[in-house]
C-alpha cells in the first residue's frame, strides 16, 4: 500500500556505501510515523530525541570505519519490550506509569547492533488478544481496512511494517502474536524457536521472574532475508545457518485441514498454489504421513497450558486452581510431542498450514474470546477454535515463519506459517523467502 521502500539489510547497506545517512532515514521514518500514525494508532511511544541522537552517531560510526548489521537503521519494538526512559504497560492501565530505568536485553542487542529506536507499538491488554486495543493507547486499525483488526499482540508492530513507517520490528508470540498480525497486514513474522531469544528484556510490568514456558520474542519485516538479520543479532546463541537455498528437492507437507479448526477455502487454495509453485521447482509434497503428531491432542494440551501460563497458576474461570500434577502432566505430554515432531521432521524440511482461518475481522470488543465466533466460508465458527493452526509450532516449541502469499477477493492479504524442526529457524525463513509472494 506504499511506495517502494528500502528494507533493514538494504538501509543499512546504503548508509554503509554513503548512500543515505542515518540521520536522513531517521527523519524519513519520523516523516512517516508523523504522517501515517494518527489514522492507524501503531506507534504510541515516541523517542524521538534520542533517536536522533542515536542516528547521529552511527553516522559518526560509518563515517570511523565502523560497520554493524543495523547502523542506522530506523525500527520500531513492541510497547511490551523494556526500553529506557518510556512506558512499559503491557496495555494494563494500572502500569500506566511504569517507566523502564535501563534497555533489557534485546533492546541493548538491537542497538549494539546500531539500529536507531524510534519508539514502541501498540497491544491488547495483557497482550492477550489477536487484536491491539487497550485503555492507555486506544485502538490500532488495519492499515488495509480501519473496519479491521491488525492482529495482535504484536499488532502495532506490523502495521508500523505494513503502512511503511518503518523497515524492522520486534514482537513476542505466544498464542501467534508475532504469526496473526503479520497474516492479517501482510509481512513476515517470525515466531522463534523456543528459547533461542532471551526474554529478561521482556518481563510484565515491575517484575524480575523467570521467562514464560511456550513465550518467545522475535523478528517482524516486510522483507524474509530482514527476519535472518534481526535473528542473529538478538539470539541468545547463533543458530545454524540456512542449508535450503533453492526448493529443488525440499521435502513440504502440506496441511490444509484440521480436526478441532476450519480454514476459508481461499486462504487452502492459497497454501496449495504456493504448494505447486514449489513442486514445479523441484520440491517434494506431502499431504498425509503417519508420523505427524496427534493435532487434536496438541490442542487439548496446548489450551490449558497456555492459560496456567498467563493467568500465573491462578484459578481457571470454572473456579479450580490447576494442581502441580497437572502441571508436569502437560509438560510430559509436551515433551512426547516435541519427540514425535522431531521424528516426523527427520522425514519433512517444513509443513506449510494456515496461520488462521480468515483474513481480518472486524474489530470485537468481546473479552471473553470463548464468546466470539467467526464465519468461514458462510458458516459461523468458534474464534477460539482458530488457536489450534497455532498450537503445533507453539507447543513444541518450533520455528514457524508467517509468510505474505496472496490477496484475498475482498482485497485483504493473507499468510500461511512455515513450520520447521527446533533450530531450523534460517530455513524456515529462507523457504519463506523462496514461496512467499
Amino acid at each position: 500500500m506504499t511506495e517502494k521502500l528500502m528494507g533493514a539489510a538494504e538501509t543499512a547497506q546504503a548508509i554503509a556505501e554513503g548512500r543515505t545517512t542515518a540521520v536522513a532515514e531517521c527523519e524519513a521514518a519520523i516523516a512517516r510515523i508523523e504522517a501515517l500514525n494518527p489514522a492507524l494508532n501503531a506507534v504510541i511511544v515516541k523517542d524521538y530525541e534520542r533517536a536522533r541522537a542515536d542516528a547521529r552517531a552511527a553516522d559518526a560510526a560509518v563515517a570511523a570505519g565502523e560497520r554493524r548489521p543495523l547502523l542506522g537503521v530506523p525500527m520500531t519494538v513492541k510497547e511490551s519490550f523494556e526500553l529506557a526512559g518510556t512506558a512499559q504497560t503491557w496495555g494494563f492501565a494500572a502500569h500506566a506509569g511504569h517507566v523502564n530505568a535501563v534497555d533489557g536485553s534485546t533492546v541493548r542487542r538491537l542497538r549494539a547492533a546500531g539500529a536507531v529506536i524510534l519508539g514502541k507499538t501498540n497491544v491488547p491488554v495483557g497482550l492477550a488478544d489477536l487484536q491491539s486495543v487497550n485503555p492507555i493507547y486506544g485502538r490500532t486499525v488495519n492499515p488495509h481496512d480501519p473496519a479491521l483488526v491488525p492482529g495482535g499482540s504484536s499488532g502495532g508492530s506490523a502495521v508500523a511494517l505494513a503502512s511503511g513507517m518503518v523497515p524492522l520490528e520486534i514482537g513476542t508470540d505466544i498464542g501467534g502474536s508475532i504469526r496473526s498480525p503479520a497474516h492479517f497486514c501482510g509481512v513476515y513474522g517470525h515466531k522463534t524457536s523456543y528459547g533461542v531469544i532471551p526474554l529478561d528484556g521482556h518481563r510484565f510490568p515491575g517484575t524480575d521472574g523467570a521467562d514464560r514456558p511456550l513465550s518467545v520474542a522475535g523478528p517482524l519485516a516486510r522483507e524474509a532475508a530482514d527476519l535472518s538479520l534481526a535473528l542473529d543479532v538478538v539470539a541468545r546463541d547463533p543458530l545454524p545457518r540456512a542449508r535450503i537455498s533453492t526448493l529443488a528437492g525440499v521435502r513440504l507437507f502440506v496441511l490444509t485441514s484440521h480436526p478441532r479448526a476450519r480454514v476459508s477455502q481461499e486462504i487452502a487454495a492459497g497454501i496449495e498454489a504456493a504448494a505447486a509453485r514449489a513442486e514445479a521447482a523441484g520440491a517434494t509434497i506431502v499431504r498425509q504421513s503417519d508420523l505427524l503428531p496427534d493435532l487434536s491432542a496438541i490442542v487439548d494440551h496446548y489450551i490449558p497450558m497456555l492459560n496456567m501460563i498467563i493467568s500465573g497458576g491462578m484459578p481457571g474461570p470454572d473456579g479450580h486452581a490447576p494442581t502441580l500434577h497437572k502441571w508436569f502432566s502437560l509438560c510430559d505430554a509436551q515433551a512426547r510431542v516435541e519427540r514425535a515432531f522431531a521424528r516426523f521432521f527427520e522425514a519433512n524440511d517444513a509443513i506449510l498450514a494456515p496461520v488462521f482461518g480468515t483474513t481480518a475481522f472486524a474489530h470485537d470488543d468481546e473479552p471473553d474470546l470463548r464468546k466470539r465466533t467467526l464465519t468461514i466460508d458462510g458458516e459461523e465458527t468458534p474464534f477460539a477454535a482458530q488457536f489450534a493452526w497455532i498450537s503445533m509450532a507453539t507447543f513444541a516449541g518450533l520455528p514457524a515463519t508467517s509468510t505474505p502469499i496472496g490477496i484475498a477477493a475482498n482485497g485483504m492479504p493473507f499468510n500461511m506459517q512455515i513450520i520447521g524442526a527446533r533450530r531450523n529457524d534460517h530455513d524456515m525463513i529462507a523457504l519463506a523467502g523462496l514461496l512467499g509472494r
